[in-house]
């Protein structure tokens, strides 16, 4: 195992333990011992902590997919929070604080993954982090379907049953309507990771 995944696997459990800790406040400070699924750990930011503790078990080839998604959507996701951070404040200062430290740590850890490949990521290599991506929207919606009985919930903000929250894109709902928002929405996404794909292949090429 390099180095780096190794950093990156430790990352992943700092992050765990850190998500478990944020989970436990939520409910039993915040939340008077009642589960809050909106903060169920399963957004965008999310993601790469789970990545992160996998890559050590998976087979290369997956390894370099999930290389890619955390030096593009998981960067994205860090980066684009900060536009917009009235998300990550809590009435409990510590997990204000935690919100900030993790963003920061996303775009760390998409900077490193990024330095650290050393060569310009392949077509497929993209493709696999974007399915991922649309995998993850999969997973999200049976959430928000699924657990909707029990509480708000809003994994990837693109549940059926709210209309779209994030900037600019729910000025785009209100003309397109909410489900062509969330489309255009993701389609955002995968392109804001792709143009964040070509700025480090251009810097890989530059260094060859």
């Amino acid at each position: 195992m390099t180095k780096y995944i190794r950093f990156l696997f430790f990352c992943g459990i700092l992050m765990l333990l850190s998500e478990i800790w944020k989970q436990y406040c939520i409910t039993f400070i915040i939340n008077e011992h009642c589960y809050n699924w909106w903060y169920f750990p399963f957004q965008l930011c999310s993601i790469p902590m789970y990545m992160c503790l996998l890559l050590p078990f998976v087979p290369e080839t997956i390894q370099r997919i999930f290389l890619t998604f955390l030096m593009t959507f998981g960067l994205m996701a860090g980066i684009f929070t900060f536009f917009d951070t009235s998300g990550l404040h809590y009435p409990y200062a510590p997990l204000t604080v935690h919100s900030y430290a993790w963003h920061v740590l996303l775009i760390v850890i998409g900077i490193i993954t990024g330095i650290c490949r050393g060569k310009k990521n392949t077509a497929g290599e993209f493709s696999g982090s974007a399915v991922c991506y649309l995998a993850c929207c999969v997973i999200a919606t049976v959430l928000n379907i699924v657990f909707h009985p029990y509480g708000n919930i809003n994994m990837f903000y693109i549940s059926p049953y709210y209309t779209m929250g994030q900037k600019v894109f729910k000025d785009i709902a209100v003309f397109t309507g909410n489900t062509a928002g969330i489309f255009i929405y993701i389609g955002a996404n995968i392109a804001g990771a792709y143009l964040i794909c070509l700025i480090w292949n251009r810097a890989f090429r530059q260094d060859s």
